[in-house]
């Protein structure tokens, strides 16, 4: 009979040890698995995303103004463009310049599409607080929030 409580006793407490072993693995998987397909979403995101500077220079109107031309070559819409890092100077001595107003600032317009869709150009206005010298040459590079970036160095006629 003391053997058949023992045993009974011991199955009994598997039994809690297994639900509770369960009750605290459960959550952490569940939360691991969607850990798992949250990046996996980013990094599709991100190998379908790409972008190319294909022009930049000074603007003829204003000594302090670049105008850089970027074109989405991925194959997915890039969202939120004021999210993206953009970075511009002097080579070796550039800086990031915030979106919006101020000085410094940059601000964009797309050109042949309502968004920034696939085969669409942005054309980037960066507004120095400096003027563009002639002959000096120049760094711009822009990142996306999903990571991708392109960069481009170009110089000023004299």
């Amino acid at each position: 009979m003391d053997k058949a409580i023992i045993t009974i006793l011991m199955i009994v407490a598997s039994v809690v040890a297994a639900v509770l072993v369960f009750n605290a693995a459960y959550p952490a998987i569940v939360q691991g698995n969607g850990a798992v397909l949250s990046m996996k979403s980013r990094i599709d995101e991100r190998l379908r995303s790409q972008i190319e500077v294909i022009h930049a220079c000074k603007s003829a109107d204003y000594v302090d103004v670049a105008l850089v031309w970027v074109k989405n070559v991925g194959s997915v819409p890039i969202k939120a463009v004021e999210r993206c890092d953009v970075f511009f100077g002097p080579e070796g001595r550039f800086s990031r310049i915030p979106y919006g107003s101020g000085d410094p600032h940059w601000e964009y317009v797309v050109e042949n599409a309502a968004y920034w869709e696939p085969t669409a150009t942005l054309r980037v206005v960066v507004d120095v607080d400096y003027s563009i010298a002639p002959g000096e040459r120049y760094f711009f590079k822009m990142v996306t929030p999903c990571g991708v970036s392109d960069e481009f160095y170009f110089s000023t006629s004299r």
